[in-house]
């Protein structure tokens, strides 16, 4: 059964690291913010961040349908999306049972503080994941953010790769 690994975190938690390393170990990486680049160029400078949601439904929409057809067709995936709220972590996860996957869901949690030092290091960058977030914009994403709740089967990434690797393999074989 292929895996369905799902990055929750917010923006600077380190999603596309993870996804980029377990690309590097075999999984299709499936990226919406590179999508939405792909398609309107940078936020915050070529667009207006306000607009960004609006931007980023059809990405989705996209990317969801992509991340079926490589699941059906017994990928593994790892999707670099920030999946903040549990209604959107459940819809793919359902996603991924109906292609005939198994979801995991990896919560990588990172204060402010440290998100801050993280994003005025890549806000220097213009690449597609190097979304120019202001500490305003950054307080909005932590007040839309819902963590994974106790009952929420989550894998929380410590930042050990190894370790991570291990638990995805683990949960394969169970």
């Amino acid at each position: 059964m292929p895996l369905a690994v799902l990055l929750a975190g917010l923006t600077g938690s380190g999603k596309t690291t993870v996804a980029q390393a377990l690309a590097r170990h075999g999984y299709v990486r499936l990226s919406v913010d590179e999508e939405v680049h792909r398609l309107h160029g940078r936020y915050g400078v070529d667009y207006a961040e306000h607009t960004y949601f609006e931007r980023q439904r059809p990405a989705v929409e996209t990317i969801q349908e992509r991340f079926i057809k490589e699941i059906a067709a017994g990928h593994d995936v790892v999707l670099d999306h920030g999946l903040w709220r549990r209604e959107e972590r459940d819809a793919w996860r359902e996603a991924a049972r109906g292609a005939g996957g198994l979801p995991l869901v990896v919560y990588l949690p990172a204060d402010r503080e440290e998100l801050l030092r993280r994003l005025a290091e890549r806000n220097q960058r213009e690449d597609a994941n190097a979304l120019t977030v202001t500490p305003e914009a950054l307080d909005d994403f932590f007040a839309r953010f819902e963590p994974p709740d106790d009952d929420e089967e989550t894998i929380a990434y410590t930042g050990d790769l190894n370790e991570l690797l291990q638990t995805l393999s683990s949960a394969r074989q169970s």
